[in-house]
Order: C-alpha cells, then structure tokens, then sequence
C-alpha cells in the first residue's frame, strides 16, 4: 500500500495520575489490555469536551480508582502508537504528579481492582514503558 493510500492514525488525548501518598505508597489499577488480559497500570482516560488536561485527570482516577486528589504538579506526558481494530492509534497522555484527599467511592467498571503498593512492588507489576517511566521519577 502506498503511503498516500494508507488511512491517516486516529489521534487520541487522555490524561491520568500518578497518585502517591504521605508514606510514598502509588496507586494502581488492574484492568484489560486490547486482548483482554489483566494489566496492571495508572489511572488515564480520555478528555471530555471542553476539559481541561488537569481536570480529566483528576476525574479519571476518581472514577477508576475512587479516590480524590489533588494535583501536585504536572509530569511528562507521553506520546506512544497502537493498533485497534486495524486502526492505528497516536495517543499522548498529559500525567500529573497527584496526592489522595479522601476516598470517595468504589472504582468503576473498566477496573478489576485498584492497590496501593510501595514503588518497587508497582516497578515489578507495570507492564507498559510509560508507566514505569513515570514510576522511576520516585
């Protein structure tokens, strides 16, 4: 196929949180990677619209984790490609450094289970490079 035949990627913004508290214990959510298989990773999703990068972040990991926070300051985002039903996918994912406030409620249903573990116990369960990117800035 020629490049100029090739479908353009679907580009894709999100933002999530790197949650840590005062003991420096992290945040983790186990959900389904694109085959279905269990991951371990941070709370991110997609912006609605009009919101803000910051905003989105701390809506998400209230929704999958079920804690309230406050951001710290904002990380390195990330860029990184993927294919989804054939389509190929460029997501950049804005993260913020965040610190819990209070637990709110219970994670939603795109979360199997949510964890708070020390940063080496998180290095050794995160599979995706961004997140342990973001894990080793602790």
């Amino acid at each position: 196929m020629s490049r100029a035949s090739r479908p353009h990627p679907l580009l894709q913004f999100s933002a999530g949180g790197l949650v840590v508290d005062e003991r420096g214990s992290v945040l983790l959510i186990r959900a389904r990677d694109l085959r279905n298989q269990p991951v371990w990773t941070l709370p991110k999703g997609a912006l609605n619209p009009g919101e803000s990068a910051a905003d989105a972040a701390l809506r998400e990991v209230r929704e999958e984790t079920g804690w309230e926070c406050e951001v710290v300051r904002e990380l390195e985002s990330v860029t990184y490609w993927f294919q989804r039903n054939g389509q190929r996918i460029r997501k950049s994912v804005r993260w913020y450094l965040m610190r819990p406030l209070q637990k709110v409620g219970e994670h939603d249903h795109e979360v199997d289970e949510v964890l708070w573990t020390d940063p080496a116990d998180a290095r050794a369960r995160l599979r995706y490079d961004s997140d342990l990117k973001l894990i080793s800035t602790l």
